[in-house]
């Protein structure tokens, strides 16, 4: 079978790997992919968001199988253009993809479904929103409505630092028509983890727990960034809280979302806040995340393509998903400057002595070919991650292999992984 795999992020090359590892694929393709994906796939020069361009490309080239990695193209219905011209899709139809794509219609669902969130309210002007803000108090958390490559939300410790962030959404037009509405909530106290799961739009096949970290610098300072790091199995989660959140979670908004008449095919990822061992519900997500992709699936020993194929075929009840007894620590090399403003075009050194290493993968982001080197082209540039059956090795892994990488500006956080080490008796 002929698999495209749309995107060119970390996600993407995590994707292509494990789906290059499954006998269901005779070749792959990425549109567009990155220095990464081009060893393993065709890199083909079609952006994530033109649907029609991805469309043709499929019917010309006969692709059996599309996997869509990213949140943009299956918010403007890339699986339904393809369902529509008979080509097989992963990821959720564009009335599904609302569960992330508006964040006033999953707060509200949220709401009717009675699933465990932070109080809440919508507003479509600044003045009502400011209103609301001085009436609540601070700290507060201000999200633009729509898709804002994760940086659309500000957790705001004053109510200054608040109403900055409704100037940027409503004046600024800093995310354009992604910020015609805002969700305003209360602040939740206790520590995020991801979890991630494949459903059919009855039955769901869960996946092991993650935890992101989104803030640019270490001890979660700094502004959001698409994510700095992750690694799974996340031991917040025990086997106890992982049912709970399974059934009155995942498998209650499955249902939920079945009433409203919107079967949901794909990945459903939960962001979750956890505290005193209970989860509330920070964001669903319709797609596979970015950076926890990265740490999940090299863990996997399953065959996700059979796995995605009885997800669109309604079959996940027969199947289960076998795990590797490790863990896997990711972290993200960035461009100098991100998530502000960085540069491209810096000559990246190190990799084919990483690429070397037992138990270290490298998932290429923000990269591209030019003449015989490879270089950063955006923010996210590398992921690093690290293997091993004990959790401290695995971390330091990743880290040592980082110490053979360099490019021009390159940062990263130096504590991925430092909270599941309380859960586990590691000392720092």
């Amino acid at each position: 079978m002929k698999i495209l795999v749309v995107g060119g992020g970390g996600r993407e090359h995590a994707l292509a790997f494990a789906i290059k590892r499954s006998p269901l694929c005779s070749e792959l393709f990425c549109a567009p992919g990155n220095a990464g994906t081009a060893q393993i796939a065709h890199n083909i020069n079609i952006k994530d968001s033109d649907i029609d361009a991805i469309v043709s490309f499929c019917l010309e080239n006969r692709i059996g199988l599309v996997v869509v990695g990213p949140e943009v193209p299956l918010a403007l219905g890339l699986v339904d253009e393809l369902n529509i011209r008979g080509i097989k899709a992963f990821g959720p139809s564009k009335n599904a993809a609302q569960i992330e794509a508006s964040k006033s219609f999953s707060k509200q669902f949220f709401k009717k479904y009675s699933l465990p969130t932070a109080e809440f309210d919508v507003f479509d002007n600044i003045d009502d929103a400011k209103n609301y803000i001085n009436k609540k108090g601070s700290p507060i958390v201000v999200k633009a409505d729509g898709l804002a490559a994760g940086k659309g939300v500000t957790v705001a410790q004053t109510e200054a630092e608040a109403i900055d962030a409704l100037k940027e959404i409503f004046i600024e037009r800093k995310f354009k028509d992604a910020g015609n509405k805002v969700v305003i909530e209360e602040k939740l106290e206790g520590e995020e983890a991801s979890f991630l799961a494949f459903s059919d739009g009855e039955n769901i096949l869960p996946m092991i727990a993650a935890q992101d970290h989104k803030p640019v610098f270490d001890n979660d300072l700094g502004p959001n960034t698409g994510g700095m790091g992750a690694y799974a199995q996340a031991p917040i989660i025990d086997d106890e809280l992982r049912q709970y959140i399974i059934k009155n979670i995942m498998q209650k908004t499955i249902d939920g979302l079945r009433k409203e008449g919107i079967i949901y095919k794909g990945v459903l990822y939960a962001g979750l806040m956890i505290k005193d061992k209970k989860p509330y519900l920070l964001e669903f997500n319709c797609r596979f995340g970015d950076p926890e992709t990265q740490a999940i699936l090299p863990l996997m020993n399953s065959d996700i393509v059979d796995i995605m194929l009885a997800s669109i075929d309604g079959n996940l009840a027969s199947k289960t998903i076998k795990w590797k007894k490790k863990y896997a620590v990711c972290v993200v090399l960035a461009s100098g400057g991100y998530p502000i403003e960085y540069d491209k075009g810096k000559v990246i050194s190190g990799l084919d002595d990483v690429e070397k290493l037992d138990n270290v993968y490298v998932f290429h982001a923000g990269t591209a070919k030019k003449n015989s080197d490879i270089i950063t082209n955006g923010g996210r540039v590398l992921n690093i991650v690290g293997v091993d059956e004990h959790f401290d090795k695995a971390q330091k892994r990743a880290y040592d292999a980082i110490k053979l990488v360099s490019f021009d500006g390159m940062h990263y956080r130096k504590d991925i992984g430092n909270k599941a080490r309380k859960y586990l008796g590691i000392k720092l």
